[in-house]
């Protein structure tokens, strides 16, 4: 005889070690399973939007850093390229190559501590995650080395880079990206085809590619799902069409192959980032720009790919030294729309689970 039951409902948040930030999840389970879920953000608006469009063009590029606080520099790189195209702003070749090569950096340190942090939300966390921190410093070491930051960098401007890198930059960037590969197979000798994460990850948490699509998802969560997208590739910025790499897609969609997509990515980062080294001119890093600018009356948009999907500003000038309008394509809080239809079915450690493998941060989320 089946047993008659109630709906329960459980609030989890804002204030928990696993959802990654202030975030809330009210989800009403039958029994275990959960039948329904709602996500509650918006603990850390900060108005940047707003703000910004008080501020000057320069003044808003620290805004940046602050969205995705574990991707700060892809943050930087797409805001400027938004400005430069509204502005009609060239960038000398040397300072593209930096960019591609902190950008591509980055999103190995951002996938670093995707990875790790989703390991640690289903219960591992020694091992993988110091030693993903471990890569990670030394990545922070090299941006150290560049802007004299760890985590907001504000090393982005228009029409270049604030300054060029040390004589010390290009030696140890060289022993990083030559000690990475071996660092990766590590990470998947551990980790590929362990019983644990096979059975926590499996068939778990399923995106169907049409879902995926629909929503806007972008990044390795529309990746994983079958979509080969990749802004890098389908509307190439900068240099990116110069370096050969490949775009990793998954099969099924659930939270392993958004696990395997990010491993895959870090190989691809570091093959883009050793080409850069090789191809990389002398020059200069910046091209000279008003120090109050003023763009033309005009709209534009700017996009790239980041660690966690496409990140866009959408900016409209009225000629004046601040932004009449500052709009934010945030992929965080995108790629969030499609939690509900991911956890229901599953029980409270699936849903922990799954919300760690689409790898949001708050601060984007928010904005």
């Amino acid at each position: 005889m089946a047993l008659k039951t109630e709906p329960v409902l459980i609030n989890f948040g804002p204030q928990h070690p696993s959802t990654h930030g202030v975030f809330r999840m009210r989800v009403t389970f039958d029994g275990e399973v959960i039948v329904d879920m709602e996500p509650i953000f918006g603990y850390l608006h900060r108005g940047i939007e707003k703000l910004a469009e008080s501020r000057t063009y320069t003044q808003n590029i620290p805004y940046t850093d602050r969205l995705d606080y574990l991707a700060s520099m892809t943050n930087n790189m797409a805001y400027v390229l938004a400005v430069e195209k509204l502005s009609g702003i060239e960038v000398p070749e040397r300072a593209e190559y930096l960019r591609v090569i902190m950008a591509e950096l980055m999103r190995i340190a951002s996938h670093l501590m995707a990875v790790g942090f989703l390991l640690n939300d289903m219960g591992a966390f020694f091992t993988p995650l110091m030693y993903m921190f471990r890569e990670r410093e030394k990545i922070l070491d090299l941006f150290e080395m560049v802007c004299g930051q760890r985590l907001t960098y504000n090393y982005m401007r228009f029409g270049g880079v604030s300054h060029d890198i040390p004589d010390e930059f290009l030696p140890a960037l060289k022993r990083f990206i030559d000690e990475m590969p071996g660092f990766i197979d590590e990470y998947d000798q551990l980790l590929a085809e362990n019983e644990i994460l096979l059975a926590r990850t499996k068939g778990v948490g399923i995106l169907p590619p049409e879902l995926a699509i629909n929503a806007s998802t972008s990044g390795p969560v529309l990746r994983a799902s079958g979509v080969k997208w990749d802004i890098r590739k389908a509307d190439p910025y900068s240099v990116y069409d110069r370096f050969e790499f490949e775009i990793p897609t998954g099969k099924m969609g659930d939270i392993y192959d958004r696990y395997w997509v990010r491993i895959q990515e870090m190989r691809q980062s570091t093959r883009i980032v050793k080409q850069a080294i090789a191809q990389l001119p002398q020059g200069e890093v910046r091209t000279k720009v008003p120090a109050t600018l003023r763009p033309p009356k005009g709209e534009a948009y700017g996009r790239i790919e980041t660690p966690k999907g496409e990140l866009g500003f959408y900016l409209v000038s009225d000629g004046s030294p601040n932004p009449y309008r500052f709009k934010i394509r945030a992929p965080s809080l995108l790629n969030l729309t499609v939690l509900r239809d991911l956890v229901i079915g599953w029980k409270l450690a699936d849903a922990m689970v799954i919300f760690g493998s689409i790898d949001i941060c708050l601060g984007e989320v928010d904005r």
